[in-house]
């Protein structure tokens, strides 16, 4: 049996679709316009596979990996920069420019865009999307793996009673119920009591709060280069020396914040050492 002039272009067709389809399965270039999936997708992805990082991720006060970032390339974020590098995936979040997103958008390229996790369980499946789209699917949960040892082994010990506390970052800016942090609080013995300070999800606190109803654990910003955050402002005023007795400062630096995926591992292990903190003053 021979095949008709059409269906001998019909089989071509397909076998090049199939090689198209497969050649998607594994992109080339993947640029990234966010600090929380450029910190997936360096734990995930080839190195040759990455054509570029947000300019953020080489900030060491933004980015745990700010080392590695550095030997990467990067982007502003500007439409220009990305269609410059020849991407054939685009990893963006809701607070990436919707200019630039928009942009993209209308020049067909492939974007894939990621919200804010709110739960550890969001988190990993952020983990297993970004492996998925760069078909490195074994890596991600290998790495979920991994930060769910660390956070098991940050639990604290049993009939451990949960300090009250509170994250102070930059501008009062505190994290409340609902939030990744709030999660990673209370798997590691911490109450979080932004809500006693009428904060939901995010919210701010001022001086006069702290002074008259401090939490045992002040989980607050670190000093970089040498220039003070507002959380050091704030517990440089004398008024607060009549509640150092009774709270107890911990560092948390502001790179925790806002990212899971491999952070995660780190802010586990900065809880449990401010609890061990704690304990060791009693």
């Amino acid at each position: 049996m021979t095949l008709r002039p059409i269906s001998i272009l019909l089989a071509i067709a397909l076998i090049f679709s199939g090689l198209d389809a497969s050649a998607r399965a594994e992109p080339r270039r993947v640029v990234s316009l966010n600090p929380c999936l450029d910190i997936i997708l360096v734990n995930v992805a080839d190195r040759e596979q990455i054509a570029a990082l947000s300019h953020l991720a080489r900030d060491p006060a933004e980015s745990t990996i700010s080392d590695i970032a550095k030997t990467l390339p990067f982007t502003w974020e500007s439409a220009e920069e990305v269609v410059s590098l020849h991407p054939d995936l685009i990893l963006t979040a809701r607070h990436s420019s919707l200019a630039t997103r928009n942009a993209l958008a209308r020049l067909g390229l492939q974007t894939e865009l990621f919200g804010v996790p709110n739960t550890i369980e969001e988190s990993f499946s952020q983990i297993r999307r970004v492996a998925l789209l760069v078909n490195r699917m074994e890596r991600g949960e290998a790495l979920i793996s991994r930060i769910k040892a660390t956070i098991n082994a940050a639990r604290p010990p049993e009939n451990f009673k949960p300090l009250e506390a509170i994250v102070y970052q930059p501008n009062g800016l505190v994290a409340g119920s609902g939030s990744l942090i709030d999660e990673m609080m209370n798997r590691t013995g911490f109450i979080n009591i932004a809500n006693r300070y009428g904060i939901d999800k995010w919210g701010t606190v001022t001086l006069e709060q702290l002074l008259n109803d401090p939490p045992q654990v002040l989980l607050a910003g670190e000093l970089l280069s040498g220039k003070p955050t507002w959380a050091e402002r704030v517990l440089s005023h004398p008024a607060l020396q009549s509640v150092a007795p009774v709270m107890h400062r911990a560092p948390f630096p502001q790179q925790l914040l806002y990212c899971g995926g491999p952070v995660l591992e780190k802010t586990a292990q900065t809880l449990a050492a401010s609890r061990t903190a704690w304990e060791a003053k009693q």
